[in-house]
């Protein structure tokens, strides 16, 4: 199946995913391309990472994790990165996670909501995390509860409807792309950010690399022979 160029006629985004990384494998080229035309993007991420890594204490590892995913953003151009305090591997859906998801739609307003895969399956193949499955859907429901004012009325943020266009990033069911061809140094510079994370993993700069381009060339085949980072429009 080919893939569509994904639309660029927006002005905002945000960007909702669960875990300090989440962006990196492999979104942040698209992020680089869209910064550099201007546009505004915006990172919410719902945990603070702090069970990742097995050999480091959940109060040192949520330091680090924060500190790298804030660096990894500032190679892409994105300045602005929230964290919600949600558990880090026990992730529920619900209402509470909906509403503040919902929260920050309305006070960022953003005309593109780009959402982590919340699907049963990644995009590369393996089996998706609860988390993922948890904050993917709870983003999808909350761009709908954001537009509604008779819903978490206790808000003090007004309404926002101007959602244009939702997507998933790492999903099994692509059917838009991004050309990263000019910004995968970029993303590359992005996911090294979290050198401390990656160097505890064993994952060395040029595996981590390799594998990024493993996923941008993927992409080719679908997509007129460029490199490219797949969505899912929503």
């Amino acid at each position: 199946m080919n893939l569509i160029e994904f639309p660029e006629d927006w002005n905002r985004a945000l960007v909702v995913v669960a875990h300090p990384d989440d962006v990196e494998y492999p979104g942040a080229s698209p992020i680089a391309r869209w910064t550099s035309q201007g546009k505004e993007v915006s990172y919410l991420l719902a945990s603070r990472g702090e069970a990742g890594l097995d050999s480091m204490s959940p109060e040192q590892c949520m330091e680090l994790r924060m500190r790298e995913q804030i660096d990894a953003a500032s190679e892409v151009g994105v300045g602005d990165v929230e964290f919600l305090d949600h558990p880090d591997g026990m992730i529920e859906y619900g209402l509470r996670l909906r509403k503040e998801i919902a929260r920050v739609i309305r006070r960022k307003k953003p005309d593109f909501v780009l959402i982590g895969n919340h699907r049963e399956m990644s995009g590369n193949g393996m089996l998706n995390m609860a988390d993922h499955r948890a904050v993917g859907q709870a983003a999808i429901d909350a761009v709908r509860d954001a537009a509604n004012r008779w819903v978490f009325r206790d808000l003090d943020e007004e309404p926002w409807s101007g959602v244009k266009y939702m997507a998933l990033l790492g999903s099994p069911i692509a059917t838009h792309a991004v050309d990263s061809e000019d910004y995968f140094n970029q993303g590359v510079r992005s996911l090294l950010a979290h050198r401390t994370y990656l160097a505890t993993l064993g994952t060395t700069s040029e595996s981590a690399e390799s594998m990024l381009r493993k996923f941008h060339e993927a992409v080719a085949p679908d997509f007129n022979g460029r490199l490219g980072v797949a969505l899912e429009m929503l």
